[in-house]
């Protein structure tokens, strides 16, 4: 919560859009708060707001750092986060790259209306990723270990995969849909009309008031489906993760 205030407060300062998003959101709208047997944070960004946010947050203090995918020597992920250096967090998939607890915060980019290019990048995403983690973890996060083998050996660098994303990723020219891109997971079924995010409104979380997409209901419909409903206890999981103050 640390983080997130001060993230709401060097966007507030500097005119930088942002949204609660996935599970936070829900939290927010479901519960006012964290959902109970949630762990993290998210955020979303729009993909201008977010190169802005990479290149010029700072925390007076001194405690919070952006991580920057682009330049972090190792690192796992293909979003940025925003740690606490007070911290040590712990996790099995990212073993040997060692960051404090953090939240996510995710751009989002404009993607094509051609359905079958959509289905196109969306898969080629998927794998240009798999390749990726692959590549970087010391661990199999495949099911396949043969597979694992065979992508982590292909005569391809990090720095390349990177490169090859955000080409394919990154529109600058405006569309009529938005998605959140960065990671293979997210399925066609997460883009979301562009309008959902032209504006922004309010939303209590925890014991203060922070930012979310005004179109926020119909985001989470089209994502989540009935997103009210409480899944049923045998889905209810939370992250691994062991974290400590050092």
């Amino acid at each position: 919560m640390g983080i997130l205030d001060d993230v709401h407060r060097f966007c507030e300062e500097q005119g930088l859009r942002y949204s609660l998003s996935s599970g936070t959101l829900i939290g927010a709208v479901r519960h006012q708060g964290y959902i109970p047997w949630d762990d993290d944070i998210d955020i979303y960004m729009p993909r201008q707001d977010y190169e802005r946010f990479l290149k010029t947050y700072h925390d007076p203090e001194g405690h919070y750092r952006v991580l920057d995918p682009k330049k972090e020597p190792h690192y796992y992920y293909t979003f940025a986060k925003v740690v606490d250096q007070r911290t040590k967090m712990v996790e099995k998939e990212t073993e040997g790259y060692e960051i404090g607890v953090y939240i996510d915060v995710f751009p989002v980019d404009y993607v094509t209306e051609d359905l079958q290019e959509r289905a196109r990048i969306f898969q080629m995403k998927k794998l240009l990723y798999k390749i990726r983690r692959c590549k970087i973890s010391n661990s199999n996060p495949l099911h396949s270990r043969l597979a694992y083998w065979c992508y982590r050996s292909l005569p391809v660098t990090v720095g390349m995969l990177n490169h090859w994303i955000e080409r394919l990723i990154v529109r600058k020219e405006p569309t009529q849909t938005l998605c959140h891109m960065t990671e293979a997971g997210p399925s066609i079924r997460g883009c979301f009309p562009a309008k959902d995010m032209e504006t922004y409104t309010e939303l209590p979380f925890e014991d203060r008031v922070y930012k979310v997409m005004a179109g926020y209901d119909d985001h989470l419909t089209r994502t989540y489906g009935d997103y009210m409903q409480l899944p049923p206890e045998d889905q209810r999981t939370t992250h691994q993760f062991e974290a400590y103050w050092i």
